[in-house]
């Protein structure tokens, strides 16, 4: 089976309770934190991961400037650091 493509998946429960399975398009660290950047067609979340005792979970990144300069960040070290 080729895999080409294939993305590691996530459920992820909205407000309102509902479940919507977005692909996880990244993970990485700036600082001392950690992020993953997970996408569902034209919808794309970043996410704060947050570790409680053994658990991790994801939260959302609301403030407008954080989003934008971590997502900066994150597109500088990508055409720095292409994957091949």
């Amino acid at each position: 089976m080729d895999n080409i493509g294939a993305r590691d998946h996530i459920l992820v429960e909205d407000e309102n309770g509902q479940e919507k399975e977005y692909a996880v398009e990244a993970l990485f660290d700036m600082g001392d934190q950690s992020y993953a950047l997970l996408r569902f067609g034209d919808e794309t979340l970043l996410m704060r991961i947050e570790d409680e005792g053994e658990q991790q979970y994801l939260v959302s990144v609301t403030d407008p400037t954080e989003k934008d300069s971590i997502l900066d960040a994150y597109q500088i070290a990508v055409q720095e650091a292409p994957a091949d």
